[in-house]
């Protein structure tokens, strides 16, 4: 209940809504501008603030403390996770290989660190890696098949959610922070994808086909339980 459009122009694309951590506002991509720039919606008072320009930029998320924001920046050497101030200021790289896709990054619950996706440009193969927001300590999380990207963190640091597998046999799945434990939740055969926790960790919602599987336009927003 209760759905309200904050972009309705339908002239551009608006994707990759983040909530901010107060719940005050949401942060997302748009390229009304003519490129994809990361954007802020204040609900209360139903205002647009334009936060970067001049980048190309996706996936921004609001750190717990509120006062950064960490992004996919997309440059002529690939796509990096980038971040910068509230208010687009200090922008800098976190980590931006050449010839990568680094995409869909989140923080940790104590904004210490960034979770994201990653690999080879062209190639269909990512992992999951974890870094610490000043660029140090990379590590690779996951050595699976199909990852796609759109992870999260769960609210007490200890679990990561993601999603993998062919096109249309995507499923969610849970692990430790440390890559082990990888297991599959929920349904299989729905095309299930972009795991998100609830605050309290209980839930994950998530994007699925489960009711109409096959339509290119059925894709709906599911909770289930941690447990499935």
């Amino acid at each position: 209940s209760g759905v309200k459009v904050l972009t309705p122009d339908d002239s551009f694309d608006s994707l990759y809504a983040s909530v901010a951590p107060d719940g005050r506002s949401v942060v997302f991509s748009s390229n009304s501008s003519g490129r994809y720039e990361v954007y802020e919606y204040d609900l209360a008072k139903g205002s647009l603030v334009q936060v970067t320009s001049g980048g190309i930029f996706y996936a921004p998320e609001i750190s717990p403390d509120g006062s950064q924001i960490i992004a996919t920046r997309e440059t002529n050497s690939g796509e990096g996770i980038w971040l910068m101030d509230r208010d687009g200021d200090n922008l800098y790289a976190v980590y931006n290989p050449d010839s990568h896709t680094c995409v869909d990054p989140t923080w940790s619950p104590d904004g210490r660190q960034i979770l994201f996706a990653c690999g080879e440009s062209g190639s269909t193969q990512r992992q999951l890696y974890i870094i610490n927001k000043d660029g140090s300590g990379l590590r690779q999380v996951t050595h699976a098949n199909d990852l796609r990207g759109r992870s999260d963190w769960s609210p007490d640091g200890q679990t990561l959610a993601t999603y993998l597998g062919e096109t249309w046999m995507r499923e969610v799945f849970l692990l430790n922070v440390d890559g082990s434990g990888l297991h599959m939740i929920g349904l299989p055969d729905g095309n299930s994808q972009a795991p998100s926790f609830s605050p309290d960790g209980n839930w994950i919602a998530f994007t699925s086909y489960l009711d109409r599987y096959g339509d290119n336009d059925g894709c709906e927003i599911y909770i289930m339980r941690t447990d499935g």
